[in-house]
């Protein structure tokens, strides 16, 4: 009789170690040490010329970041998992390890403001063209694909917007054209979306922001095939960035998984009850929540996830100087960036994290100047709603 699949959640806390290999130590042991001796000089020749697997040296591999990256691979349905020192560290390495002068990417025209700034201000500078397409239609890939395509990147859900892609179209489009799909699966994280099961080919985390959850570490990820973590470890990190993931770092997003799922499932629980309250206050403009019957993508958003998420982007009346005079009242909730830890954090994208973009590019690409950005916390979902309630009611009076 075959063993009943582990739940996810179960998979975050205990996948890929054994505490009886490491003398009953509950928890993966953290190796600092930048380099690895070997029994004979033979087995270092070998282990560099990849005929035996070993760690040598800590740019390329070690023994804590290891247990990560079989989780996350594992957590995501992939084949294989690498450590990057930050979100635009798995980006670029992944990215890097794939392109050169000639080739096009196509990327989804609402992005991370420094993905953005990477793909379209970076890139072309060594001779990739990048072209923006409306992802959220599939027809429209359909006709920008071209021979010269290599990548298809985008996030679902999008930051700030939360514009969801499907994720099964754009694949089997792009696939048709033998271009990659690259995901950047941070605001979902696979408790609630798992890219690879709907045809994506990459995917890429700031493993700063849920993963972790804690507000205390800078680190990304990436899954995949095995071939292409191998080309994107050799290639994208080991040569081209060096941006390598600190063993004391994984030790804390290891520690950080162990609560994922409960975590990703209280933030998207009281997400939904503070997007359904915005929505009727009349001080605010409008909300942009997937689990609301009125976001436009609701029904893509039923098919593809299993939750909603945490992230709540919204819009004050009075615009720019409405949204930033309500944050400016609140006292709970705090204004910072990033995303996804115990607290309740919220941001001005246009003046913060998206200001990469010029004012028209925002307005093109579907971020308002007025949007405000929430990320709702741990806290009691009464004490936020409270926070927010409070702050609106000024504004309304």
């Amino acid at each position: 009789m075959e063993d009943r699949p582990r739940s996810l959640a179960t998979r975050a806390i205990h996948h890929g170690y054994d505490a009886r290999l490491h003398q009953g130590a509950l928890n993966p042991p953290l190796f600092l040490s930048s380099t690895f001796s070997f029994p004979t000089a033979e087995a270092g020749g070998a282990m560099f010329a990849g005929e035996v697997e070993g760690h040598f040296y800590s740019r390329i591999s070690n023994p804590t970041l290891e247990y990560l990256e079989r989780r996350i691979a594992d957590l995501e349905g992939a084949e294989a998992g690498l450590c990057a020192a930050s979100g635009m560290g798995a980006i670029t390495a992944t990215l890097w390890s794939f392109l050169e002068a000639g080739d096009e990417v196509i990327l989804d025209k609402t992005l991370y403001g420094c993905t953005f700034a990477f793909l379209t201000h970076g890139l072309p500078r060594f001779g990739v063209r990048v072209r923006p397409v409306d992802l959220s239609d599939p027809s429209n890939l359909a006709e920008a694909i071209g021979p010269k395509t290599r990548i298809v990147y985008f996030e679902t859900p999008a930051n700030p917007n939360n514009r969801l892609v499907d994720i099964a179209a754009v694949a089997e489009i792009a696939h048709r054209h033998g271009a990659r799909v690259v995901v950047d699966n941070t605001y979902a994280t696979p408790v609630l979306t798992r890219p690879i099961e709907h045809g994506a080919d990459i995917v890429v985390h700031s493993a700063t922001k849920f993963l972790s959850g804690h507000g205390d570490v800078v680190a990304g990820l990436i899954v995949g095939t095995a071939d292409d973590i191998a080309r994107i470890r050799l290639v994208g990190i080991k040569d081209m960035t060096g941006a390598v993931m600190s063993p004391f770092s994984a030790m804390l997003i290891l520690r950080g998984l162990k609560t994922l799922d409960l975590r990703v499932q209280r933030h998207s629980a009281s997400a939904l009850i503070v997007a359904h309250a915005l929505e009727q206050h009349p001080a605010v403009k409008c909300v942009h929540y997937p689990g609301l019957a009125s976001f436009p993508q609701s029904g893509l958003a039923r098919r593809q996830m299993s939750g909603f998420g945490g992230m709540i982007p919204f819009e004050v009346v009075g615009g720019k100087a409405g949204g930033i005079a309500m944050m400016n009242r609140l006292g709970l909730i705090q204004r910072a960036v990033s995303l996804g830890d115990a607290e309740s954090l919220i941001q001005h994208p246009a003046s913060m994290t998206h200001s990469t973009y010029t004012p028209e590019e925002r307005a093109t690409h579907g971020i308002a100047e007025g949007l405000v950005r929430l990320s709702v916390g741990l806290e009691g979902v009464e004490d936020i709603l409270d926070d927010l309630m409070r702050a609106l009611a000024a504004h309304n009076a």
